[in-house]
């Protein structure tokens, strides 16, 4: 069993909102731990765009969405937070003297002073494609909706499903990896960059991966663990084949999921915030970002930066009531470190 997580927040969601918040949680000396469910920082901008381009964040003309990660990974280095990532959190508690305990899918437990929800639109789910007994095989036996560790898949079968930019470029790296890929497409064209569909055909086309197009993925079988796959092609042709792991890669969907669930006051699945400091309506829980609601909110992500901000000041406050905080101008001082 993994040791307990204690920090000053825990901050729920990586993306650049969440990871900004760090940055401002650092310059008041809090120490922060970042949850996310997927399997690297960044929300969004990682998942789904990392190569689109942000025009409007103060200071830079144009930054692509990747390299403002980046910069942001770069910025809170010095305050050292800690991460759980490809975790979702499940469950908290608020103890009696208004700390709190979090849990996630994998049984971490975070121990914090106060929490910060981040979660953009939500955590991220897969879509899952309509195949027969799909959730059987989950959780660990089989099927896997994202690529958390590819040595995993080390010498292993494997069959991956999708036509988009991840489905392509795990293929190309499970290549090398895997003792035997199959890629099987509903379609003929890809989705996904024109290089990387370029890639998989060479692939494909020097005996080193299987390419199936025009077909899907219908029925897995397997007892207890996953052992076979049937590919239907369009036609109504059937093959069903070993396989160690079935990897659907469909992209994802944001959903509020367990927050929903936290006894927060809601509006059309938002959280809604007082905005003084944004804080819910628990004490010591704040939402910042686009999962959040007030008169007159925007979902932009320079506004998502103002809220943070003011966010870890009334979170200094709930954790220190009887300490007084002096704002300091980095400029003059500096950025501290933890």
């Amino acid at each position: 069993m993994s040791a307990v997580i204690s920090t000053d927040i825990c901050i729920v969601g990586a993306g650049p909102v969440g990871l900004f918040a760090v940055f401002e949680a650092g310059l008041l000396k809090l120490r922060c731990h970042v949850v996310d469910a997927l399997p690297q920082p960044g929300g969004q901008l990682t998942e789904i765009y990392p190569k689109k381009p942000i025009y409007d964040i103060p200071g830079f003309p144009e930054v692509l969405a990747g390299d403002l990660v980046d910069n942001l990974m770069k910025q809170i280095e010095p305050f050292h937070p800690t991460f759980t990532l490809g975790e979702r959190v499940e469950r908290f508690a608020k103890l009696d003297d208004g700390s709190f305990q979090l849990y996630t899918t994998d049984g971490t437990e975070i121990q914090c002073k106060a929490v910060a929800i981040a979660g953009g639109l939500g955590s991220f789910e897969p879509r899952k494609p309509a195949v027969e007994n799909l959730e059987r095989f989950e959780g660990g036996k089989g099927v896997h909706y994202m690529v958390r560790d590819p040595e995993h898949f080390r010498d292993k079968k494997i069959v991956i499903a999708g036509g988009g930019d991840s489905a392509l470029d795990w293929t190309n790296f499970l290549a090398n990896v895997a003792s035997d890929v199959t890629l099987v497409h509903r379609g003929t064209t890809f989705r996904g960059a024109a290089d990387s569909a370029e890639k998989v055909q060479k692939l494909h086309e020097a005996g080193k991966i299987k390419l199936v197009l025009s077909s899907n993925v219908t029925h897995l079988h397997g007892n207890g663990h996953l052992e076979q796959v049937t590919i239907t092609a369009n036609s109504g042709d059937a093959e069903t084949v070993p396989l160690d792991h079935f990897i659907p890669l469909f992209g994802l969907t944001p959903k509020l999921g367990p927050i929903g669930d936290w006894g927060l006051e809601l509006d059309n699945d938002a959280v809604v915030v007082n905005t003084l400091d944004y804080s819910t309506s628990l004490p010591g829980v704040y939402a910042i970002g686009d999962i959040n609601t007030y008169p007159g909110k925007l979902k932009l992500i320079l506004c998502g930066f103002h809220e943070a901000a003011l966010m870890c000041q009334g979170a200094f406050k709930y954790i220190y009531p009887d300490k007084k905080y002096t704002l300091k101008y980095t400029t003059v001082n500096g950025v501290p470190t933890l």
